[in-house]
């Protein structure tokens, strides 16, 4: 089995890419009220700094920061995937291995993440960003034909302030 290592940096910065098991489900859009309800859940038990957040049907790229001392951004997904998962019903197909496990088939197991080290530094070379990182959420997101453009919510800030 593959040994996955997290950079783990306390107060650290860093830019995740999620998906859904289902790459043709549209859950992250159709259901938006209760992922949004799950970030919620989370940042209530272990806080953290919504830096830019982009939601696309079946996928969602984000940049957080974490709080002073604490490097433990694996314990907020599980907590924003479990509770999505749970907040929809049971119906999704799942295959013998996944239905021992207790797993349920909404999100894929494995998260990407790159750790910011400074203003210089974007998620990587492959995203074409601005001078901002959150615009390269913005851009990684609009360049891949997911979006034309946004409406009423500029590139830096794909949602409004407040919306969790």
């Amino acid at each position: 089995m593959p040994d996955y290592r997290r950079n783990r940096v306390p107060g650290g910065t860093f830019f995740f890419t999620v998906n859904l098991f289902d790459r043709r489900a549209n859950l992250l859009m159709a259901r938006s009220d209760a992922l949004r309800d799950a970030v919620r859940q989370a940042r209530a038990r272990r806080p953290f700094h919504i830096d830019a957040w982009v939601v696309i049907p079946d996928h969602m790229h984000c940049l957080w920061t974490l709080p002073e001392g604490d490097a433990n951004f694996p314990c907020r997904w599980r907590a924003i995937k479990t509770a999505f998962a749970k907040s929809l019903p049971v119906g999704e197909p799942r295959s013998l291995v996944m239905t021992n496990r207790g797993e349920r088939g909404i999100w894929q197991r494995r998260y990407w993440e790159h750790t910011i080290r400074d203003d210089r530094d974007s998620p990587p070379t492959w995203i074409t960003s601005s001078s901002t990182r959150s615009s390269a959420v913005w851009w990684r997101t609009r360049r891949i034909g997911r979006i034309r453009h946004l409406i009423g919510a500029p590139p830096a800030g794909v949602y409004p302030a407040g919306w969790i």
